[in-house]
């Protein structure tokens, strides 16, 4: 988690308020806040927990209930996978961001990667009820979307250093990204 936040943090700015999509207990939300001066986050989940490290609102998984713009960035960390249409995420993450959407997810950039990811996933989440519908997607289809949704990549890493080498290979190579996604214009349709 200390990697991720690491990441998560070059492409945060100091004084933003973050709204953390999906936040699970809000440990990634909570540690970003300590990272980075003068951040305020809000998580928002379908089913909060009973203990959290931020505050964690309930929402439907379709709209949040929040004003346009009401936050300077959305970050969603390893969420849309999960999701069965990440399409919905990204738009309402694109509509509540005035500044920045900042993704952690995966990517099937090499051979394998399907199965390798459903691994990890099942591994990871089948204790925790989280849904698996293993929705991965290309770089293409990631860079689609984006465009679709009126935005341009900022910044776009692929090499995270999540875990120590050969496992890096396994699990990372091919696998995993972060970018930052900034509106193509700074209005974002309204006037």
């Amino acid at each position: 988690m200390r990697r991720i936040v690491h990441a998560l943090a070059l492409l945060i700015e100091p004084g933003w308020s973050v709204c953390d999509l999906g936040c699970g207990d809000g440990s990634i939300g909570h540690c970003l806040a300590q990272s980075v001066p003068d951040l305020s986050v809000s998580g928002f989940e379908l089913h909060p927990r009973e203990e959290t490290h931020i505050p964690v609102q309930a929402f439907d998984g379709l709209r949040l209930p929040v004003e346009d713009d009401a936050f300077d960035a959305v970050i969603l960390v390893d969420v849309l996978h999960h999701t069965d249409d990440p399409m919905i995420l990204l738009t309402e993450a694109r509509r509540v961001a005035r500044r920045a959407i900042v993704l952690k997810d995966h990517r099937t950039s090499r051979p394998l990667a399907d199965s390798t990811l459903r691994f990890m996933d099942w591994v990871g989440n089948r204790s925790h009820g989280v849904p698996l519908p293993y929705n991965y997607w290309p770089e293409e289809r990631w860079s689609t979307a984006w465009k679709d949704l009126g935005l341009r990549v900022d910044t776009y890493r692929t090499r995270l250093d999540l875990y120590p080498w050969p496992a890096r290979w396994l699990f990372e190579s091919g696998l995993q990204f972060v970018a930052r996604l900034v509106p193509e214009t700074a209005d974002k349709g309204g006037d």
